[in-house]
């Protein structure tokens, strides 16, 4: 059932149809019944006034045309002294009363009248035209009420539409609100059939709020709870640096494990911040081209340390967005880059359009990854190789999870692909434009 109203409808529609037709069905059968009985009355009438008027004539036999479906015979005992054009010589009935007959072609009622002094006078009519003029007369009084349905489906469409109202003014409502809203819809003004399912969603966002509220204090508690030790681990290190000679192996797989732990609290910490549900988006008109331009500016030395070719092209290029998100996204983009390329090589930032949609391609030079991990990079805690991978990178397989949520965030997609350079690995994303005029409701 994809329609409550259009259920309704076709339901009682369908009730309506069936109550008609069967009172319909029962009122043409007591009619035909009622209308025949007057016909037969008629007839019987006729023939009682033909008799009476045929004692009274001089013998000889009377033709009389007739144009209507109508036909008659007198008879002075066993001798026709009076008939229509259209009745053969012989009795046209044998018994007194009502009779159904056959002749000149057609199928009769007849009804013969027998009087004292021994006339007879029959009396048919043509049982087809009867059933016409009793069907007739029926039809038009059943005919209105046919013709009355689509007026009635029509009518019922528009009531049942007002009647559900109240739930398209409650799921307006639902629509409007942010995803990190969960205060109680309210109940005021409701119908009864709305308070149950009202006032159980109102439960269930009362759960969610105090969840999520239990979760950010978890995460408030984490970060400061994970962040402390590790800092006071850095500082440790740092100064036991000073201890030890240049190069020792231990110290280093400290600072690497290190290093790995705070990039790892660092992800988690803003994979939280960027999640619908508790991270209230401010959008606003931003140029991707000059956010991208800015990154490039921060992050520039740690390319030219490793001799990597960075290059931006494209241009202005404008979207509603949320600056810190897209900044996170596209410094994501550029880390995996920068890491992932091999010293003396290259990498290229594409802001552009597509067919109205706003592109940003960013291409490095690197070893690439196989075609079959493309869709599982975005997994989070997924690395390529697992941890032994072989650029000897730190990470810890989040980076690539944060981008493509924030690009879902945006209501665009991301692709990865073999890169333009004979090797190495291109992100693509495309932002719609239906998204870039009404991104306010996409986020």
């Amino acid at each position: 059932m994809k329609s409550i109203r259009f259920f309704l409808v076709v339901v009682l529609l369908a009730t309506m149809t069936l109550i008609i037709f069967l009172s319909a069905l029962h009122g043409y059968r007591s009619s035909m019944v009622e209308v025949k009985a007057l016909l037969d009355e008629e007839i019987a009438n006729r023939a009682r006034l033909l008799g009476i008027a045929g004692g009274s004539q001089t013998p000889g036999i009377m033709i009389v045309r007739v144009s209507e479906p109508i036909a008659f015979q007198v008879w002075s005992g066993d001798r026709l002294i009076q008939r229509s054009d259209n009745t053969p010589l012989e009795p046209i009935a044998t018994e007194a009363g009502f009779q159904d007959r056959n002749f000149s072609g057609y199928r009769w009622r007849t009804y013969t009248w027998i009087g004292d002094d021994g006339h007879r006078a029959i009396t048919a009519e043509r049982i087809d035209v009867r059933n016409a003029l009793a069907e007739g007369i029926i039809m038009k009084s059943v005919l209105p009420v046919i013709i009355a349905l689509p007026l009635a489906g029509i009518l019922i469409w528009f009531i049942v539409g007002y009647g559900l109202s109240p739930l398209r003014s409650l799921a307006r409502h639902l629509q409007r609100r942010r995803a990190d809203e969960l205060r109680p819809i309210p109940m005021d003004q409701l119908p009864v059939e709305l308070m149950q399912v009202v006032s159980s969603a109102n439960e269930l966002l009362y759960r969610l709020d105090a969840s999520f509220a239990r979760e950010r204090q978890f995460a408030s508690d984490a970060a400061h709870e994970l962040r402390t030790p590790i800092c006071a681990l850095k500082v440790h290190l740092h100064n036991i640096r000073h201890n030890l000679p240049d190069g020792n192996p231990e110290l280093a797989h400290l600072v690497a494990a290190t290093d790995r732990m705070d990039n790892l609290v660092e992800q988690i910490l803003l994979l939280y911040r960027t999640s619908p549900d508790h991270y209230a988006t401010q959008l606003k008109e931003l140029d991707l081209h000059a956010l991208v331009h800015e990154l490039i500016t921060t992050m520039y030395p740690e390319f030219e340390q490793r001799n990597i070719q960075l290059a931006l092209e494209g241009g202005p290029e404008k979207l509603a967005g949320d600056h810190f998100a897209l900044s996170t996204l596209v410094k994501n983009l550029l880390d995996n880059a920068c890491k992932y390329t091999p010293e003396g090589g290259q990498v290229r930032v594409t802001v552009g359009k597509h067919r109205g949609a706003i592109v940003l391609r960013v291409e490095d030079s690197g070893p690439g990854i196989p075609a079959d991990q493309y869709q599982r990079i975005f997994d989070r805690f997924y690395r390529v190789d697992g941890d032994q991978h072989a650029s000897e990178v730190i990470g810890c397989g989040l980076g690539l999870a944060i981008v493509k949520h924030i690009t879902e965030l945006h209501g665009a997609t991301i692709e990865a692909g073999p890169s333009s350079f004979d090797s190495g690995l291109s992100m693509t994303l495309v932002f719609p434009r239906r998204v870039i005029r009404n991104a306010g409701n996409k986020l």
